[in-house]
């Protein structure tokens, strides 16, 4: 085993002498720097192209940036209106921001401003500026002597207030309003210093070099480390010209250092002589260099050893590396085991301890326990401990929308969300969860005179916003009263649990605190049942006022808070009432309280989780069982009720009163049911029996008297032409007056309007 690392480690460097003997290597093609030179100048073409076709497009696409936000930005217009930006002063603001996101958007633009004809006044980012007052006026009054001028200005000074250095700058305008507006103008100016860093950071200055001239051929600026004072610098030769059409300026490229290609010609068997020596020198240190760091290698392994590791499962002697190797293996996998050991012993032990609590047991040293598992608030020791039921509501569909995983990673989000949003509120917050579908949090407060019952409501009102804004949750929040010692947490607990006893009659409140909860010793139960037996009576006597009994029933028991239980028990009571009355007359009405209906409407209802959803559930059926119950009563009299009911309308069809309530009041029968017969008899609705009955009257009275149409209209039924007109048009399908005439021609017989 002695030396096996150290020809590992020896082998390992010979990378280093490849690498050096292909630096040699690569010298040698240093011959061919004529065609390399040649590429060089292609490709610096293109570089230099390539600079004067970015600087082309920035400088075109801040143009039409800013002209484009001109022209579709109101605001700008509205500027030039010297009385409207008086009255508003929001247009101001709102093309400052406008310039201000303009120039913030491109690292070119310096500026905007937008100079006003009508007042010389001139709105820049910082504000509204007098004519006396801005630097840059004398630009101004030279486009305004030039106002077709739309090509960029050549490099100036500029600075927008006085207490400012001047910058170089290029600036382009253009008259407001777009096109060719008098009005004003837009001033754009672009950063020189900002374009020269762009151009610098598109060119390598250890490498190559660009010259920029304006159209006078005067020196704009240069990547060199000094501006060349001829056609060619000493430092470098010139290898392109390229021209820029857009501001007339001129690239001028080249490579810093023309000689380099016939310097490393001339020296090129310099580098051969000079790569022997480096071999040579690169093999001897090679040798040294390996020899010097296997020295810790062999006193890490003299330890190894020394713990007299066993032999591989094949019984070959393992060498250095593999000891090593086996070694460290052994000792990350005994620490991490050992680390998820106290891990999981420490959120079995908080658990233990948190239930513990709600139980009251095992609480002689609970201050121990919470500081031995870390779980007292650091700094400051609450003085007011309240437990907090939190419940997922609709847990059902929760369990149905999720995978296992997902609701597993729902439910460890909500604990970390909750705790979180009580640290932030400067509250102390444990929770853990108690239930499938609860979670149980103790929350303190520590200032003795902390009002903690609004603390906790808007804790947990902020809670419950939260997590349905971003976990699509619907929470509810039960809250205990609050404690000062840690073992009497479990009372709060008990306060809270009961307080979720109520989640049907409180509903409407997401939070609910035990203290708002009113004492039973005032609640009289007998007027439940008065309400459940008026219900049944009027059920029995075919009225349709069995719903005001139903709504003030679940009135009632929302405003006394009543618990869940309770709630479903008075309206089984009422239900069986009701069907001790009914069930008995027919099979039909029997079925509605026994059998598989009646179990699913048992289990809807066990199913149902607030007193709304309770409410519409009972009101449609009992809707249902009313239908049924009034068909079974009133169809033995069926035919004989229609056919008085059908005389006593045609007798009466006149009767500008007469209406389904009118005839309940005369024949002592529901107003539905009278419009059930009809539809069933005559297959139309009561009211269309009438009109029908009325058109055909007034079609004889039109055609056969002279009478005028409000008297008509008042004969048959109306309290005024309008509306009888409106009918009769709708019906016969032309007025009352084109009908009369076409009706007392002569040779035409009376016609009758078809149903």
């Amino acid at each position: 085993m002695k030396g096996n690392w150290y020809r590992r480690m020896l082998l390992s460097y010979f990378p280093i002498f490849l690498f050096t003997v292909t630096i040699l290597i690569f010298l040698s093609f240093i011959v061919v720097n004529d065609i390399s030179h040649k590429e060089t100048v292609k490709a610096d073409r293109i570089t230099t192209d390539y600079m004067a076709d970015r600087l082309t497009r920035s400088l075109k696409g801040i143009e039409m940036d800013v002209l484009e936000e001109v022209e579709k930005n109101d605001r700008y217009r509205d500027f030039l209106n010297v009385g409207l930006t008086g009255e508003n002063s929001q247009v101001l603001f709102d093309v400052v921001d406008s310039m201000r996101t303009l120039t913030d958007n491109d690292s070119l633009l310096d500026s905007i401003y937008v100079y006003r004809h009508e007042d010389k006044q001139v709105l820049t980012r910082s504000g509204l500026v007098e004519w006396e007052k801005f630097a840059d006026r004398r630009f101004i009054e030279q486009a305004l002597a030039h106002p077709d001028n739309h090509g960029w200005s050549t490099v100036r000074l500029y600075h927008e207030f006085s207490t400012e250095k001047d910058k170089r700058v290029i600036t382009i305008y253009k008259r407001e309003p777009l096109p060719f507006g008098t009005e004003g103008l837009v001033v754009i100016n672009v950063d020189m210093y900002s374009v020269e860093q762009m151009i610098r950071s598109m060119n390598n200055s250890d490498i190559s070099f660009v010259d920029v001239s304006d159209a006078f051929g005067a020196m704009l600026f240069s990547t060199r480390s000094a501006d060349r004072t001829g056609v060619e610098a000493a430092d470098g030769k010139v290898l392109n010209r390229v021209p820029l059409e857009l501001t007339g300026w001129t690239f001028e490229s080249g490579i810093v250092a023309g000689q380099l290609f016939m310097w490393v010609s001339v020296i090129s068997y310099v580098w051969v002589v000079i790569g022997l020596l480096t071999v040579v020198f690169a093999i001897l240190y090679i040798l040294y260099i390996t020899r010097k760091n296997y020295k810790p290698i062999r006193v890490m392994m003299n330890r190894v050893e020394s713990i007299q590791l066993r032999e591989d499962a094949f019984g070959l002697k393992m060498d250095e590396l593999s000891m090593i190797d086996r070694t460290l293996e052994s000792l990350i996998q005994q620490t991490a085991d050992f680390e998820k050991q106290q891990r999981e012993n420490l959120l079995v032990s908080r658990r233990q301890l948190f239930h513990d609590m709600l139980q009251g047991d095992g609480l002689d040293d609970v201050s121990g326990r919470l500081a031995k598992l870390e779980l007292l608030p650091v700094g400051e020791k609450p003085l007011q401990l309240t437990f907090v039921v939190v419940e997922i509501g609709r847990y059902r569909d929760f369990r149905t929308n999720f995978p296992a995983r997902d609701q597993h990673t729902l439910k460890f989000a909500l604990t970390n969300v909750l705790q979180e949003l009580a640290q932030a509120d400067g509250m102390y917050g444990w929770a853990e969860w108690i239930a499938e579908n609860r979670m149980g949090m103790i929350v303190g407060l520590s200032g003795e005179h902390s009002p903690a019952r609004e603390k906790i409501r808007i804790f947990a009102d902020k809670g419950r916003i939260w997590v349905a804004e971003h976990l699509r949750l619907s929470l509810m929040f039960g809250v205990g009263h609050a404690e000062r010692e840690w073992e009497r947490v479990g009372l709060s607990y008990k306060a809270a649990v009961e307080v979720m006893r109520h989640k049907m009659s409180l509903g409407k409140q997401a939070v609910v605190m035990s203290e708002d909860l009113p004492d039973d010793a005032g609640r009289q139960w007998f007027i439940y049942l008065q309400y459940g037996s008026g219900l049944v009576k009027e059920f029995r006597l075919l009225n349709g006022e069995w719903r005001v009994h139903l709504e003030r029933l679940f009135g009632h028991m929302e405003k006394d808070y009543l618990k869940d239980e309770d709630i479903r028990m008075i309206l089984q009571t009422m239900m069986d009432m009701l069907g001790s009355e009914l069930s008995d007359m027919s099979d039909e009405l029997s079925g509605h309280f026994k059998g598989p209906e009646a179990e699913a409407m048992q289990k809807a209802a066990d199913d149902t989780v607030s007193l709304d959803d309770l409410r519409a559930l009972y009101s449609e059926r009992l809707t249902e069982i009313f239908r049924t119950y009034v068909a079974h009563t009133e169809t033995k009299n069926h035919h004989a009720m229609i056919n008085e009911l059908k005389g006593y309308i045609e007798e009466n069809f006149e009767n500008p009163n007469l209406s389904l309530q009118h005839l309940s009041d005369r024949f002592h029968v529901s107003g539905k049911y009278v419009s059930y017969l009809f539809k069933e008899e005559f297959n139309m609705k009561f009211i269309d029996f009438i009109v029908r009955l009325r058109m055909e009257r007034a079609e004889e009275l039109l055609a056969e008297t002279d009478e005028s149409v409000q008297n008509i209209a008042l004969r048959v039924g109306y309290a005024n032409s309008i509306t009888f007109g409106r009918v009769f048009k709708r019906i016969i399908g032309m007025t009352s007056g084109d009908y009369r005439k076409l009706k007392q021609k002569p040779g035409k017989a009376r016609q009758t309007g078809d149903f």
